[in-house]
């Protein structure tokens, strides 16, 4: 056997033995679960710094709630708001007997309009006149879902747009009574792009692509949503307003900043979407130092102790390349850094700045017997 002839052996050997080994050659996208080889400082933090108001979270599992109450006690959270009390059904009712059983103080709910009803006559009216009842109640503030905008229709097949007229009476009633409005507009900017090779988070919208809202025929561009939300914000100026998910664009928090200057009824929560702020800890450290005062503690998801310690060494450690999923569930694939925020910040953040808004209720008169 020649020289030649020996080598070319031995390279189909080499190439063979490589097929041989890489035995996931054909592993999908969806189903790579690469383990980091990084070794970098893990720090544990079992408890926050200062006690904890969870503002937006999601307790409509009335079976649970002792459990969750269980899980705040391990985490240090205080107090945690459930934003399912529903206005259909008088689901609100409810739940807030489900949640004052268990602990009228830390338990605290939030009532969510029914727009299903919209073509009814005096509907801004007549749910502000629910949601009046429902803060007498107990209930602590507004909660308005992704929805509106998105998918509500009125009897003309015609989307219900954020700004539509017909709410206005709601967010009145909101600044009257001093309860706080939590708005969920839109949704990630990937998830209003085409889902192909370009998209972020191709594996998530792949897994689930009725979370896409690329199509135009059907949906509005999520800028229309914004500008729709932007009108609200400056129509209602005594109305304090929460911006989900910071005001849903923290792609973009040059803007957001930007909508935080311009609208000083306007405060964020950051509730799953520590993904988002810690793929750029710089920035996003920067600006919750200086927008300290506006923004909110959240979650959005049930009440779970090792969830609300990966939001805690997200904030409070100085930690590389961290596995976020626990917190909430893989987005975009991507690692994040701590922002090992000062004292006072934390403060302001875990709590000072929701027991602010909490605490702006106005006293409602007595109703006749």
């Amino acid at each position: 056997m020649n020289r030649v002839t020996l080598w070319c052996a031995s390279l189909c050997s080499a190439v063979f033995t490589l097929s041989a080994q890489a035995q996931d050659a054909d592993l999908k996208l969806l189903d790579w679960q690469p383990v980091s080889q990084l070794k970098v400082k893990q720090t544990e933090v079992v408890r926050p710094k200062f006690p904890v108001i969870d503002i937006h979270n999601h307790l409509g599992d009335l079976s649970q709630t002792a459990h969750y109450l269980e899980e705040m006690d391990k985490a240090g959270v205080w107090q945690c708001v459930s934003l399912d009390g529903a206005s259909e059904g008088e689901f609100y009712k409810e739940h807030l007997a489900a949640s004052q059983a268990v602990s009228a103080e830390r338990m605290l709910v939030f009532f969510y309009p029914d727009f299903n009803l919209i073509d009814t006559p005096n509907f801004g009216e007549k749910e502000a006149a629910k949601l009046e009842e429902a803060v007498r109640m107990g209930c602590r503030g507004l909660k308005i879902y992704k929805q509106l905008g998105l998918e509500y229709r009125d009897k003309n097949g015609d989307l219900v747009a954020i700004d539509d007229p017909r709410i206005d009476p709601l967010w009145e009633k909101c600044a009257e009574l001093g309860v706080p409005v939590i708005i969920h507009i839109s949704d990630p900017v990937a998830f209003f792009t085409p889902i192909d090779r370009y998209n972020e988070r191709y594996d998530e919208l792949a897994a689930h692509p009725h979370w896409g809202f690329s199509d135009t025929t059907r949906y509005p561009s999520k800028e229309t949503l914004i500008e729709q939300r932007n009108r609200v914000l400056e129509r209602h100026p005594n109305t304090i307003f929460i911006g989900a998910h910071v005001a849903n664009l923290p792609e973009d928090l040059g803007r957001v900043s930007m909508w935080l200057d311009t609208y000083p009824n306007l405060y964020v929560d950051f509730c799953a979407r520590i993904s988002e702020l810690g793929r750029q800890p710089y920035t996003a450290r920067k600006f919750m130092i200086k927008y300290q005062d506006r923004i909110l503690f959240g979650t959005d998801t049930p009440c779970k102790a090792e969830a609300y310690r990966m939001y805690y060494r997200f904030l409070e450690t100085d930690d590389e390349y961290i596995d976020p999923s626990i917190g909430h569930h893989l987005q975009g694939r991507w690692a994040i850094y701590g922002l090992y925020l000062p004292d006072e910040v934390l403060q302001k953040i875990y709590n000072g700045n929701a027991l602010k808004l909490l605490n702006m209720r106005k006293p409602l008169a007595k109703t006749e017997p």
